[in-house]
């Protein structure tokens, strides 16, 4: 019997990667327009056999698949949220003024605004 291989050890918080993401998403795509096209179906049979309160079920299968393209679109183009580790562009670690305080008066002395009236 072959060992199967141990799956590697998370070592690290990164993200996950871009191809990851995009295959979860196309998974979840595909999935919901499955279901979409089951609303289809099964609207065509209860068509055909004729249940009770066939107008509720044949409203139900209409707004699965008016619905589920419009829903299916927007969590397929969805990424996940950027997280406080993860931020989406760099955080400034200081402001102008506390970059003023912490250099030397010499420096502050020498500077040159120029501005042409």
């Amino acid at each position: 019997m072959k060992k199967q291989p141990e799956r590697p050890v998370l070592i690290t918080n990164a993200a996950r990667s871009q191809g990851d993401q995009l295959r979860t998403r196309q998974i979840r795509y595909v999935t919901m327009m499955g279901i979409r096209s089951l609303c289809l179906i099964l609207g065509a049979v209860l068509i055909s056999i004729q249940p009770p309160l066939l107008p509720v079920w044949l409203i139900l299968c209409a707004l699965g698949m008016v619905l589920l393209p419009w829903m299916a679109v927007l969590i397929a183009n969805d990424r996940p949220p950027k997280s406080r580790e993860n931020p989406a562009a760099p955080q400034p670690q200081h402001t102008t003024q506390t970059m003023i305080a912490t250099e030397g008066e010499e420096e502050i002395q020498h500077r040159t605004i120029d501005v042409e009236p």
